[in-house]
C-alpha cells in the first residue's frame, strides 16, 4: 500500500488539521506545544508527510485530543497493561502466541464470591488443548446457549 492510498484510507492530515482549528492554534503554536518543527507540522497537514504513531499522539496531544481505538460496533479497545505475571524470571514478556493466565485482583474473578481457589499466572503451550479447553468451558458456561448441543469431545491423550 503506498503512502497516498494510506493517507486516503486513514485521513491523517485533515484529521491534524481539525484538531489544530478546534484548539485555535497556528501552525506555529501547535510545532512550539508538541515539540515538532512547523515545517513537519505543515508537512503533515499538506499530506505530503505522513506521521509516524508517536508523532500523531504529539500532535493531536497538543491539541487535547488522543487516539483511541473502537470496533464496528464503537466499543473502545482498552490497551494491556504489563504487569509483573507477564514476565518470566529474566524479565522477559511471554511469547505473545500464548495466553498467559494471570492472577486477578481481589473481588474481579467470579469464583472469590464462592472461596475457589484463584487460577495461577500460567499459559498454555499446546493450542490444541487450549481451544479444547475454551469449548468444553464455553459450553459449562453458557448452558442456554449450548442447551441441545452435544458437550464437545473431550480427549485426555492431549494432556500427555
Amino acid at each position: 500500500m503506498s503512502r497516498q492510498d494510506l493517507s486516503v484510507a486513514l485521513p491523517v492530515s485533515g484529521l491534524v488539521r481539525a484538531a489544530r482549528l478546534r484548539a485555535d492554534l497556528s501552525q506555529r503554536q501547535l510545532a512550539a506545544k508538541s515539540a515538532i518543527s512547523r515545517g513537519t507540522v505543515s508537512k503533515v497537514e499538506t499530506g505530503e508527510s505522513m506521521p509516524s504513531l508517536a508523532m500523531m499522539e504529539r500532535l493531536l496531544g497538543a491539541c487535547g485530543f488522543r487516539l483511541v481505538v473502537v470496533d464496528q460496533h464503537n466499543r473502545r479497545l482498552r490497551p494491556m497493561v504489563d504487569s509483573d505475571n507477564t514476565l518470566d524470571l529474566a524479565d522477559r514478556r511471554f511469547p505473545a502466541h500464548l495466553d498467559v493466565i494471570l492472577d486477578p485482583e481481589p473481588g474481579e474473578w467470579w469464583a472469590d464470591i464462592y472461596g475457589l481457589a484463584r487460577p495461577p499466572e500460567t499459559f498454555y503451550r499446546n493450542r490444541r488443548v487450549r481451544d479444547q479447553q475454551r469449548r468444553r468451558s464455553q459450553w459449562e458456561v453458557r448452558v442456554k446457549q449450548f442447551r441441545n448441543a452435544p458437550p464437545p469431545p473431550w480427549r485426555p491423550e492431549f494432556y500427555v
